[in-house]
């Protein structure tokens, strides 16, 4: 896609397919999931000890508890997010998430504090992750990826695969994401 278009464009492309101007953006934000992402994204756009940093920041804060997404602006996250539902997602700030990659709601993406994957996850490009889906520890997951509903995933994920279950369980497929990631950037 065009390199003309803004990273808050980019993600709000998924939801439509249309490339919306900022007064259309705006509309859209009425939809809890879409005006956290445009806070998330101000938020990135300055410096923690700026001025409008600390603005943008704090009212990401309030929206952070108003609508229950656990998501910093520290964490590095790719053009095309898209959040399916809002409520109950947890991000932790180290972990980093490819491009066209759709959260559901009670997801927790988080730190594994001590053992082989110690560390944080590394999500790749075109991942949809399920309803309550729990990725922890410093793994890989590939592109092309769909982590289904209640997964429990400490563990690397080749691309092109999916992964169902609690221990999850890797199924390789060529077409893991086809029909459930949307209008890609």
């Amino acid at each position: 896609m065009s390199e003309k278009h803004s990273l808050i464009q980019k993600d709000f492309y998924r939801e439509s397919g249309k490339w919306l101007s900022r007064f259309e953006i705006w509309a859209k934000c009425i939809n809890p999931n879409l005006h956290f992402i445009y806070l998330l994204r101000k938020t990135q756009e300055y410096k923690k000890r700026s001025l409008p940093g600390a603005f943008w920041r704090f009212v990401l804060r309030h929206h952070q508890i108003k609508y229950g997404f656990q998501i910093y602006p520290e964490t590095e996250i790719g053009e095309g997010f898209y959040l399916g539902h809002w409520g109950s997602l947890v991000i932790n700030p180290n972990a980093k998430i490819g491009i066209n990659c759709n959260i559901a709601q009670g997801v927790t993406i988080g730190q594994q504090n001590r053992g082989k994957n110690e560390g944080f996850p590394n999500i790749g490009n075109e991942v949809w992750i399920g309803p309550n889906a729990v990725i922890v520890g410093g793994i890989t997951i590939g592109d092309n990826v769909l982590i289904g509903p209640n997964s429990y995933v400490n563990f690397d994920v080749p691309p092109n695969s999916v992964v169902i279950g609690n221990p999850g369980k890797i199924y390789s497929t060529e077409n893991a994401t086809d029909g459930y990631i949307n209008n890609k950037v």
